[in-house]
């Protein structure tokens, strides 16, 4: 069993808490989007369709740069890999303050796309080397508990979001109207917008801190790290000799999109079904992120007790019937049920991961890294909910796209993970 062994040496604990900082890091922009969707809808007039780009834009920067990022640290190693993508992270935060200052969208949307593709890097590089970082047998259980502290970065974006960029004041369309006859709406619209940047230079000033210490801290020998799992060289194409791993990334693109695109919309949920100010969904928000956290946390205990996929299988079957709920009885149950879905979220990205990547031996970079391009299911989902609610105008109907990700979780979970022993054969003979 896991509890049996430690899930990180000594030795190895300087490099495991500058990682595992990272997982809280690369919350922060991943749920500051949250807050974004709403802003730009309200300052620059955009359908839910329309503010959905925002994820759309920011996960087809993990899509795109999850492969490059995993064939630079084959060739290189996973710290190169770590300092680029603190960099592109830090860059795309920066150009937050002349995208504000042009007052154009898709300036916004292109300094995602560099923010995400310095997530590319960070995410795969972060999950496969806590991965290796230790025994094998642990490999759930130290993810899991480095995945721990995301929550608690996602928790603070959305304060800083709450805090910072809303300003607390929404306009009717009486209102609206009577700014625009005065001439006083587009400095409204305006003020809207560059209340986005200043939280974003924080950001990127913290992260070229973090940078520096990564690049002045000695790493272990990735040989013998590896060695534990198998060589560090792997082929992209005989990753189609495991299955498990192929579900696990058709899993993975599934629960993504299901969890950006609850929390995505979660606030306009909230406002339209229970009356919420965006200042008072926002701290909802909050509290359904803290639960995510909390979950995080109960999940890594609760791994040493029980297998780590069967957990996750009881986890989807729950949001599956919180989900209908939020579907079928829209208001204040409903809506406490969207709340509540983010608890049993909390395992599911690190589970999914770590069972995907597990016996793949020389592919595990590449497998990892195939795995975050899964993240796209984030770009796909989001925008698919907001046509659903701008055609049916229902919020609640959209909440069926979360549902049915969590259905094929269950499948994952108690049939999909399971390895099938001919093809590792395959595969091993073919490298």
């Amino acid at each position: 069993m896991a509890a049996n062994h430690k899930i990180v040496s000594k030795e190895h604990l300087l490099p495991f808490i500058l990682v595992t900082a990272l997982f809280f890091m690369w919350a922060l922009p991943n749920n500051l989007n949250d807050i974004l969707i709403p802003q730009f809808m309200k300052s620059f007039e955009l359908s839910r369709l329309q503010a959905g780009l925002v994820q759309s834009a920011f996960y087809l920067g993990y899509f795109l740069l999850a492969l490059p990022a995993a064939l630079i640290m084959d060739k290189y190693n996973y710290k190169t890999g770590l300092l680029i993508g603190l960099l592109l992270f830090a860059a795309g935060c920066f150009l937050f303050l002349p995208a504000a200052s042009s007052g154009r969208y898709v300036f916004f949307l292109v300094a995602l796309f560099v923010i995400a593709s310095g997530l590319a890097f960070l995410e795969t590089g972060s999950n496969s080397f806590i991965a290796v970082l230790g025994d094998p047998d642990t490999s759930e259980h130290r993810l899991n508990f480095s995945q721990s502290f995301n929550p608690l970065g996602s928790m603070t974006g959305v304060l800083v979001g709450t805090l910072f960029i809303f300003s607390g004041t929404e306009l009717s369309a009486t209102q609206i109207d009577a700014m625009k006859q005065a001439g006083t709406y587009q400095a409204y619209l305006h003020d809207e917008i560059m209340r986005v940047g200043p939280p974003y230079l924080v950001i990127g000033s913290i992260l070229l801190l973090w940078a520096f210490l990564i690049w002045r801290t000695r790493f272990p020998e990735e040989k013998k790290l590896i060695d534990k799992h198998g060589n560090s060289k792997g082929k992209l194409s005989n990753l189609l000799h495991y299955p498990h791993f192929m579900r696990g990334v058709l899993a993975q693109f599934f629960y993504v999109g299901a969890q950006v695109g609850t929390w995505s919309f979660m606030i306009q949920y909230l406002k339209d079904y229970m009356q919420k100010p965006e200042k008072e969904a926002g701290a909802l928000l909050f509290i359904s992120i803290m639960a995510f956290g909390v979950g995080r946390f109960v999940a890594t205990a609760l791994m040493k007790r029980f297998e780590p996929k069967t957990l996750m299988g009881v986890y989807s079957i729950v949001n599956v019937l919180l989900c209908a709920t939020a579907v079928i009885l829209p208001g204040i149950v409903g809506g406490w049920a969207l709340v509540t879905t983010s608890f049993f979220m909390s395992l599911m990205f690190p589970t999914i991961y770590a069972l995907g990547i597990k016996g793949l031996g020389p592919h595990t970079k590449l497998g990892g890294s195939v795995i975050i391009m899964a993240i796209i299911g984030g770009a796909i989902w989001t925008p698919l909910m907001g046509l659903i609610s701008d055609t049916t105008h229902s919020m609640a109907l959209a909440m069926l796209i979360p549902l049915c990700s969590y259905v094929f979780i269950i499948y994952y979970a108690f049939v999909g993970s399971r390895p099938a022993g001919p093809l590792y054969g395959m595969a091993d003979q073919a490298v």
